[in-house]
């Protein structure tokens, strides 16, 4: 069984709580097997009645009856046996149209702890609170991290980074064995799952102009784009027509879909986010290698792209920050905590660290200022009582950023 304890621990923490469980995430990154093996396993290990849970794979074809609101609605009411609770789990719930109302319903009528799961095809992150009337609480689930992969796969560290780098942290890639598998498995993925989802969901008439877009984001992951920079870009690639109003729909529909996530540029001395040049990184590295046909697979942008997101599975607010004339990679919060973060493939040569370093200048807030890199020279040392922290460190503990 693929462990992902920090998701099984939020579930945890939500159990019995009074509001709708929503797990999002594009496609294949888990959520299903999070919810009907590892919390369906833990609720029957603590006592929970097998009887008292209610499973419903709306993706199964042998249930395509239950796909009308009012069939899915009856199917739940039938299974209600008694007044005791009922954990209730409803798997691709985007496949019924209005389920709005069942969703609401059940947990209006019966006594449940109500949990779905919506792919990014048409139940997307900006819908969920609108939909279910603000009684639900997202759990965003994305592919493996690196300490879960590793985890699973195990062997030398090295190594399985390398291959975490390569061809990402989709779950079914940690079980393939040889490269050609993964390559494949990507390509599916990208061809019949992820894009195609966005395409379809929101009526993309130019499948060439959208996916030479994301190409583009995929070669750039980490670089400061606008919509009008990237629209400039692919009229020199022949889109003449291309206009900025597109480009931002695109962005936007391509972050509702769990793909990319936008990381907004924030200015720390005029304390106000900037409305422009933001930066997007990709959900999963192995999709944005196989895309670009692993073409410029560049260390200190795919570095970048690693710490973000694991910093956005830490459940922290994760921003770009501009220093005056200085940019830091990340600008960290949480409601109580605060860190500025360097990314860097090495700060061994002096021109390097001093340019890293220099962009927590003026910075004489308390606050911890860490630069992460992938150096094992012990002797590196920062001054001004900033803080190194090493990648594979920074990844395989979680509270590493509070203990340094």
């Amino acid at each position: 069984m693929i462990k992902r304890d920090s998701l099984l621990k939020k579930l945890i923490d939500y159990k019995d709580k009074d509001i709708i469980k929503i797990i999002t995430g594009i496609r294949r990154c888990g959520k299903s097997y999070l919810l009907f093996n590892i919390y369906y396993k833990y609720l029957i290990e603590n006592g929970v009645d097998k009887n008292h849970i209610i499973l419903i794979n709306l993706e199964s074809k042998k249930n395509e009856h239950l796909r009308n609101a009012d069939s899915l609605y009856k199917f739940i009411e039938k299974n209600i046996l008694d007044n005791e609770k009922y954990y209730i789990f409803i798997d691709e719930i985007q496949m019924v149209d209005g389920f709005e109302d069942v969703v609401n319903g059940v947990k209006t009528d019966f006594n449940s702890d109500l949990y779905i799961t919506g792919s990014n095809s048409k139940l997307l992150s900006s819908d969920i609170n609108t939909r279910l009337r603000g009684r639900g609480i997202e759990i965003k689930v994305y592919p493996l991290s690196f300490k879960e992969y590793y985890e699973n796969i195990g062997g030398d560290k090295q190594a399985a980074f390398n291959n975490y780098v390569l061809y990402g942290g989709m779950p079914y890639i940690a079980t393939l064995d040889k490269e050609y598998e993964k390559v494949e498995y990507l390509k599916m993925l990208n061809e019949t799952i992820g894009f195609k989802d966005i395409i379809e969901k929101n009526k993309i008439r130019n499948e060439s102009l959208f996916n030479s877009l994301l190409e583009l984001l995929c070669s750039q992951i980490g670089g400061v784009v606008s919509p009008n920079k990237i629209a400039n870009t692919l009229k020199s690639s022949n889109y003449k027509t291309v206009d900025n109003e597109t480009i931002s729909n695109y962005l936007k529909y391509i972050c509702d879909g769990f793909l990319f996530y936008k990381a907004s540029r924030y200015d720390l001395k005029g304390k106000e986010y900037l409305k422009t040049l933001n930066k997007y990184y990709v959900c999963d590295l192995g999709l944005r290698n196989e895309k670009i046909n692993f073409r410029q697979v560049e260390m200190t942008h795919i570095l970048e792209n690693i710490v973000y997101l694991e910093l956005l599975r830490r459940n922290y607010i994760v921003d770009i920050g501009k220093n005056d004339s200085q940019e830091i990679d990340f600008v960290a919060r949480t409601h109580n905590d605060l860190y500025y973060i360097q990314v860097s493939l090495s700060i061994e040569n002096q021109d390097t660290k001093k340019r890293e370093v220099s962009a927590f200048k003026g910075l004489d807030d308390g606050y911890k200022k860490i630069v992460i890199t992938m150096d094992n020279n012990p002797l590196i040392r920062l001054d001004d009582g900033y803080k190194m922290i090493h990648i594979y460190d920074f990844l395989l503990n979680e509270n590493i950023l509070k203990e340094i």
